[in-house]
């Protein structure tokens, strides 16, 4: 099927919505210059069903919606633990973090190290973000969106590539750059509704057309019987190989998926990630903030079905006697030029091969929002990181809020920049997904034993924290460099995660109490119970989001 020039009118009108909601938000009201709480915190008025559709329109990407449909092909509903555990880890960041950052009124993340620790340390993780984000988050968002554009309004072969990186920058620049975080946050409770839907479309049609004879449920039961082992979610070693041979349990340890890894890429990222927990902070107020996180919470266990399923339909329908092979595919873009199988196209070739003229455009408006919304949240974090922890306090202490709005556009600009010349070279990875949490790997353990000690333990030190920071990195890379020979060197890299963690905390405390005789810290945050109370309907929430969950692995265990 061709993008035809119903679905070209359909996703135009998309993209004005879009710029017309982005360009009226960011409008300067009777005049006034923004100040730097308007253009970073959204003037701190988001209610909490804004809050909770923009953390997943943050979240949800080209890496969910392409490099999670690939790892879907490749590994299975396994990999649904990163968006299913992520609703917990939601829950937990609402009660015991949110408290203590919105009590601080931060604008930043690193403003907390600053405040529990000193501005020594804040410099150096402001600047592990701001590399993060422009060499590795940036880059891949803009590379899967642009792959999949390729995929689905050209011939799949790289030849529409670099225009549709370049088009994906320039859309979320268009809008963001101006407005910041209100332009971003009131278009993504649009982004979505849209990018929900959707979903859902590509999904439920797909599951229609994997039998000879159609309808949804009868699809979700033929490809549940039909690879069952694709259903597993906690993976035994050896129980699945993905289509290039490689053990899917070295991505997924089995029961570390619940009780190791998973719990440090998930903190880090929900709790600790300052696009994410940026309009958390921009709340009327803490209650509204944790009902927003709550709702979040909810819309996450959906999100699978949007972004794992599309990826199992994708293997059966290419799939011989054998399995899936270059052999069996039904699409030559399945191929990549060595031979390999390209799991990242399971998504953009059921969407090309599929979905009918004009709900193709709507589909392709959803994965365009996906992608945009995410480049624009990054796009301000990190112009706020910059802004806020380093050009004001390190370059221009007395930078007024005209000036430092001035800056933050600025520097939204130059990293968008670099990511767009540095994406295309993210085609020569494999399943994007997983290299980018194996990447975020190697800096979120140490960032999060410093958060986690920094909250919790009234002996950590400032000197112990940078101690524990540096330590973390030689810690997480020894996995990556040391002979087959070595100890633990084929650690899974969840399991890596999990020990640079343990290890990282470990030297925190050791180092603080070796450099101030085991005395409580004077930063320390005092801590009553009375700070994590929260409202009976997080409360309430909070108890069904846990109950779903173990329906789910009990289920699909």
């Amino acid at each position: 099927m061709n993008f035809d020039t119903i679905d070209k009118l359909v996703f135009a009108a998309y993209a004005l919505t879009i710029l017309g909601i982005g360009l009226w938000v960011s409008r300067d009201k009777k005049g006034e210059q923004k100040s730097a709480e308007d253009y970073f915190l959204a003037s701190k008025s988001l209610p909490w069903w804004a809050i909770g559709a923009s953390l997943i329109a943050a979240n949800i990407s080209a890496e969910q919606f392409i490099g999670m449909s690939g790892s879907g092909l490749a590994i299975g509903l396994a990999i649904a633990s990163y968006e299913w555990m992520a609703a917990l880890t939601l829950l937990i960041v609402g009660k015991f973090f949110l408290p203590i950052f919105i009590e601080k009124k931060l604008y930043t993340i690193p403003q907390f190290v600053e405040k529990r620790f000193s501005n020594e340390l804040k410099t150096i993780l402001a600047v592990f973000w701001l590399s993060l984000f422009v060499f590795v988050n940036l880059t891949s968002v803009l590379y899967l969106g642009a792959k999949a554009m390729d995929t689905i309004i050209g011939q799949g072969d790289g030849g529409i590539l670099l225009p549709s990186i370049i088009g994906l920058a320039l859309f979320a620049a268009a809008y963001s750059l101006w407005g910041g975080l209100s332009a971003v946050a009131w278009t993504d409770v649009l982004q979505v509704v849209l990018l929900i839907i959707g979903g859902l479309i590509t999904t439920f049609i797909a599951l229609d057309h994997v039998t000879p004879d159609g309808g949804v449920i009868a699809g979700f039961k033929h490809i549940y019987t039909t690879v069952p082992e694709k259903f597993s979610m906690i993976l035994s070693k050896g129980e699945i190989l993905t289509p290039n041979g490689k053990d899917a349990w070295n991505d997924l340890p089995g029961l570390s998926v619940l009780v190791g890894g998973m719990w440090v890429a998930n903190i880090y990222y929900w709790g600790f990630n300052q696009y994410i927990i940026q309009r958390t902070l921009a709340a009327k107020s803490l209650a509204e903030s944790q009902k927003g996180i709550a709702f979040a919470a909810f819309l996450k266990l959906l999100i699978p079905l949007i972004v794992v399923v599309p990826g199992i339909i994708a293997y059966v329908m290419n799939s011989g006697p054998d399995g899936l092979d270059a052999t069996t595919v039904l699409d030559p873009s399945f191929i990549k030029p060595d031979g390999s199988i390209d799991n990242d196209n399971a998504a953009p070739w059921l969407i090309k091969s599929f979905v009918p003229t004009g709900l193709k455009g709507l589909v392709l408006a959803a994965l365009a929002a996906a992608i945009v919304s995410s480049l624009a949240s990054m796009l301000n974090s990190t112009s706020t990181i910059f802004t806020m922890d380093i050009y004001k306090p390190l370059i221009n202490k007395n930078a007024n809020d005209k000036q430092m709005v001035n800056i933050g556009r600025l520097t939204a600009l130059v990293a968008l920049i670099i990511a767009v010349f540095i994406a295309p070279q993210f085609r020569n990875f494999g399943q994007v997904f997983q290299k980018i949490q194996e990447y975020t790997g190697v800096v979120s353990p140490g960032i999060l034993a410093v958060f986690l000690t920094g909250l919790f333990s009234k002996k950590a030190n400032n000197k112990g924290a940078i101690i524990g920071v540096l330590a973390s990195v030689p810690l997480a890379m020894y996995f990556k460099v040391v002979p087959e020979t070595w100890p633990l060197a084929e650690t899974p890299f969840m399991n890596q995660m999990f020990i640079a963690c343990l290890l990282s905390i470990v030297i925190v405390l050791v180092a603080s109490h070796l450099t101030a005789g085991g005395k409580d810290d004077d930063k320390a945050i005092p801590l009553s119970k009375q700070l994590f109370k929260t409202t009976p309907t997080f409360n309430i929430s909070a108890f069904a989001v846990m109950v779903i969950l173990v329906f789910l692995y009990t289920m699909f265990w």
